[in-house]
């Protein structure tokens, strides 16, 4: 590959974790902005590496392998448990699917990336209002139950 198709794929993965990361910061999420562009940044330059070491050999899915594991011990670090439930599998799943998305950029698989980044904002922005509605609505059903 290129440089310039490198840097292409870099650019793009902190643009797409800054995008996600800028969403969550505003919400003061433990993972934020520069943790998302971190994550996306680091999978995408995995991805490019092991496209590069692999040359024409099948082996470059092995680091995309490598990087959900890792991400996924970064995730579960997110999730805290206490007397009153799990927090965090939110930022948890975030930080997973940023990953993803660096590993998609890295790939040059620029539609996806993006594709990707839309829906998880849709998702973050969109289903919050649904999710608090669901919490409110079942808050007031137990409420009432007691009544």
């Amino acid at each position: 590959m290129d440089f310039m198709t490198d840097a292409l794929s870099l650019l793009l993965a902190a643009g797409c974790g800054a995008v996600i990361g800028f969403e969550r910061q505003i919400k003061h999420k433990p993972a934020g902005l520069r943790t998302n562009i971190l994550i996306c940044l680091g999978a995408a330059a995995f991805t490019i590496i092991s496209k590069t070491m692999a040359g024409d050999q099948d082996s470059v899915t092995r680091i995309a392998a490598q990087v959900v594991t890792g991400v996924g011990f970064l995730g579960a670090g997110a999730v805290i448990q206490d007397r009153g439930g799990i927090h965090g599998l939110t930022t948890a799943a975030t930080i997973w699917l940023v990953a993803s998305i660096g590993v998609a950029c890295g790939a040059h698989m620029y539609y996806l990336a993006i594709a990707t980044t839309v829906l998880a904002i849709i998702v973050l922005l969109g289903l919050a209002q649904v999710d608090k509605y669901l919490e409110t609505g079942h808050a007031e059903d137990k409420k009432n139950k007691h009544h």
